[in-house]
């Protein structure tokens, strides 16, 4: 009986996390759109629901019922896993982050987490590396030159940002003393880790913008250069995903960044998983103000300023961070 209520609990628990991550990512385009709106001084989708609320949910029904067109010379099989892969894998980062501390059930203790495991930011590492070949093999499977630029583009994007962006993960992971999010976001209960590396931060949000193809790091789409990029022959749900795993990216991104920066769900009087909405929709808020602000950079700018600049810095800082550590 005792083993029926433990996986009884545990299927809830994941329904609710998988439920309530889609919830959020579809609403973050409506988020997005009436931020932008005011942003723009316009006012956002008005038409479907109050104030737009139902816009997320006519958007689904469109791409479910728009035509799904398949290229005559495209790689069938995985012209589709593409935007799964996508996806999946933008899905699948939440799994190892923590949202609040434990809490008793049924007599049980339990921890708000999906996967408490040692070695959580090496499964980021992977999951990131993996997230990358659905751009990648979405637009080589397309059978079009643009798509495949596009592709092209993205890989390179993607590279280059990756690794200044684990050099400043692994300068949290030695202030931490470990590769656990939890264990983290518990070394984060007297000060935040914003304040031990204030570098590392700004580091990671900018490595974070181009690693969710944010303005001004979009270069994947480049719509008025490349026809719509890497997804230009992609159409109905399949086209909808790869947008999908793009908001998803958005959230996941917030939320590594507000647990190994901002405390995770550490904070006053409120239950932590309201701390950790709390900060992760703040970053959100940050992520979309920054699109309306700044222009799309051009592909040399893009890759000077990774390799000669985020790249030297973050090296530098784990250095220091090192030495640091080493010496107190």
């Amino acid at each position: 009986m005792d083993f029926l209520i433990d996986i009884a609990i545990t299927v809830v628990f994941n329904l609710i996390v998988f439920v309530g991550l889609l919830l959020i990512v579809a609403y973050s385009t409506w988020f997005e759109r009436k931020l932008l709106g005011d942003f723009q001084l316009r006012l956002g989708p008005m038409r479907v629901g109050f104030h737009g609320l139902m816009q997320p949910i006519a958007d689904a029904i469109k791409s479910f019922f728009k035509e799904d067109v398949i290229p005559k010379n495209a790689d069938t099989v995985v012209f589709i896993l593409a935007p799964m892969l996508s996806f999946v894998c933008a899905l699948g980062v939440i799994a190892v982050i923590p949202f609040g501390g434990t809490v008793h059930i049924f007599g049980r203790d339990v921890k708000l987490i999906l996967a408490d495991i040692d070695v959580s930011v090496l499964y980021i590492f992977a999951l990131a590396a993996l997230g990358s070949y659905g751009c990648v093999l979405g637009g080589y499977a397309s059978y079009n030159k643009y798509s495949l630029v596009g592709a092209l583009r993205a890989s390179a994007l993607m590279i280059s940002y990756e690794l200044p962006f684990a050099l400043t993960i692994i300068a949290v992971v030695l202030v931490s003393g470990t590769l656990s999010f939890s264990g983290i976001v518990d070394a984060q209960a007297g000060l935040w880790n914003i304040v031990k590396q204030p570098v590392a931060f700004i580091l990671a949000i900018i490595c974070g913008l181009a690693e969710i193809n944010r303005t001004p790091f979009d270069m994947p789409e480049t719509e008025s250069e490349l026809a719509c990029g890497f997804n230009v022959e992609y159409s109905s749900m399949k086209f909808s995903m790869f947008f999908m795993a793009e908001y998803c990216h958005l959230f996941t991104i917030s939320a590594i960044i507000t647990t190994l920066f901002l405390g995770g769900w550490h904070g006053p009087f409120l239950p932590g998983p309201i701390w950790f909405l709390i900060k992760s929709i703040a970053l959100m808020y940050f992520f979309i103000w920054e699109r309306s602000t700044y222009p799309r950079l051009r592909i040399d700018q893009i890759m000077r300023f990774g390799w000669k600049f985020l790249l030297p810095v973050s090296l530098a800082n784990l250095v220091v961070t090192a030495i640091v550590m080493t010496i107190f």
